[in-house]
């Protein structure tokens, strides 16, 4: 490295020289996945107690690049070291300096964000380590992001060489989007017009004993990339991102399972992953690795890059499963279910009529794209209601509310509901069991693998439930036509690959919660 850290002046009031750099091959930083929206009631105050339930490992040619990375890589609705759209940064009731100054004072999951702002209230180095005690390098680093920020956002016209200074400081293109007021396509097509495209770069997985036989890749934007693309059949594997509450470990056991059997019938297997603790990111699993954030952006170079017959996206959870159609839609093949069926899964509008046309239960249910919106359609499903954000993972910002001003609290507290993120309003179903049914096909032929009841009752999310396998309390008659909705299912969104059908039953009648 150019500089250690012993040797940065001791006037942290200076600012770093605009030409510093690290002057290693790369630069390695890990950021912890914490899920304290999950948990509205738990101290996030964070010391020695162990509070992440999982971590992203991000690679740049510098601290900046690699920060940024790693943040995008969070998929916690961020582009990178931005204030993101959450309701609410912890301790951060309104956006005044005084409370400001208050909440970095405490160590939290969104201290990052929160100095972020403090830049922004023009609140200086030397204050910040008075009040966090961060390292004064880390903090100018952060202050020359915060600059080149401004910057950019004032320029006049931005070209080639603009664009590639921004992105050898780790700015994606949607961070890039909103400093000017433009789309994140625009930014991209600009960027490649420009010739300003992503280079890749090997990491030495056996420490220069002897040569390293995997590729194991990670993106800057340098004169030339390493590991040049091979003209075997290949296939790109999208894994699931940073373990959370709701997409964990069996994910990655999905994509690693996929990675072995295409090698077994001739492709050449790309996994795309950012998670250090999995087996998917292990450097002899495939034949070449891209540790990279699992975001459109970075999704679609190494696609355009690799040129393989296809991407697996639905073995990664709901992660690569939100990127299906905007990939589609700028001509990457999927490989398995159609990305259209795969939306009719997911949009509730559309898996309304879809559980209609097979003769399927659900239900009474809405969806609300304001909090008016929210207080009519629970007023006309009647409470209880089971509220959540659409397109979620793992049951995340979902609550069971009794009465409208639980229900505005809800909206207060957990989301904000707008077009672009609705939020799903059904009618909870008190006292019924609950069952999955997971089957396998391949767009004609369905093959139920198991019907599992749970433990617990209908409103206990499946990831925090236990199943028994076979069901002990269900009737056969119920049993047999959640196995016949299932193929009916599997036969209409012509699944190829694996599906998942949750139930509930009460008082003899089988409701459909959702396909998976």
């Amino acid at each position: 490295m150019g500089y250690r850290l012993d040797e940065l002046p001791n006037d942290i009031t200076r600012s770093t020289p605009a030409s510093f750099e690290p002057t290693l091959d790369y630069v390695v930083v890990k950021v912890p996945r914490f899920a304290f929206e999950k948990f509205p009631t738990a101290d996030p105050t964070l010391g020695v107690q162990m509070k992440a339930v999982g971590e992203v490992m991000a690679i740049g040619r510098t601290f900046k690049q690699a920060w940024q990375k790693g943040l995008r890589g969070l998929e916690n609705d961020r582009a990178g070291w931005d204030e993101g759209a959450r309701p609410q940064d912890d301790g951060l009731r309104d956006d005044s300096p005084e409370t400001l100054r208050s909440a970095l004072r405490r160590p939290t999951a969104d201290r990052a964000y929160q100095l972020r702002r403090a830049f922004r209230h023009g609140i200086g180095s030397a204050e910040l380590y008075e009040l966090t005690g961060i390292d004064p390098w880390f903090l100018a680093q952060l202050q020359e992001l915060h600059d080149a920020e401004q910057w950019y956002a004032e320029l006049e016209q931005v070209g080639a060489a603009e664009l590639r200074r921004m992105k050898r400081l780790g700015f994606g293109d949607r961070q890039l989007a909103r400093l000017r007021g433009e789309s994140e396509r625009a930014i991209r097509e600009r960027r490649q017009t420009l010739g300003v495209r992503p280079t890749y770069h090997m990491v030495d997985t056996c420490a220069g004993e002897f040569p390293a036989a995997t590729p194991y890749l990670y993106s800057s934007y340098e004169s030339e990339s390493e590991a040049p693309a091979s003209d075997r059949p290949k296939v790109v594997i999208l894994g699931s991102g940073p373990n959370r509450i709701g997409q964990g470990i069996e994910f990655d056991y999905c994509c690693v399972q996929a990675a072995l059997s295409l090698r077994d019938d001739g492709f050449e297997t790309i996994m795309v992953n950012s998670n250090p603790e999995t087996v998917s990111t292990d450097f002899d699993v495939s034949d070449k690795l891209y540790f990279e954030p699992l975001t459109l952006e970075d999704v679609l170079e190494i696609v355009q890059r690799e040129r393989p017959v296809g991407v697996i996206v639905q073995l990664g959870g709901q992660t690569p499963l939100k990127l299906a159609k905007p990939l589609a839609e700028l001509g990457v093949p999927i490989l398995g279910t159609d990305v259209e069926e795969i939306d009719r899964a997911e949009d509730r509008d559309r898996f309304a009529v879809l559980c209609r046309e097979i003769g399927a239960t659900v239900p009474p249910n809405g969806i609300a794209t304001s909090v008016a919106q929210a207080v009519a359609v629970a007023n006309t499903v009647g409470y209880p209601v089971l509220v959540r954000p659409s397109y979620v993972l793992g049951g995340r910002a979902m609550e069971i509310v009794y009465d409208e001003p639980s229900l505005l609290d809800y909206f207060e507290r957990a989301v904000r509901a707008s077009p672009d993120h609705p939020v799903l309003i059904d009618q909870f179903l008190e006292d019924a069991f609950e069952a999955d049914v997971d089957c396998i096909a391949d767009g004609e032929a369905v093959v139920i693998a198991g019907v599992m009841q749970h433990i617990e009752d209908a409103g206990v999310h499946s990831g925090d439930s236990a199943c028994v396998l076979p069901p002990y309390l269900l009737r056969d008659a119920e049993v047999q036509q959640m196995r016949a909705l299932s193929r009916r299912f599997a036969r209409e969104l012509r699944v190829v690959g694996l599906m998942n059908v949750q139930y509930a039953i009460r008082d003899g009648v089988v409701y459909v919660l959702e396909v998976n």
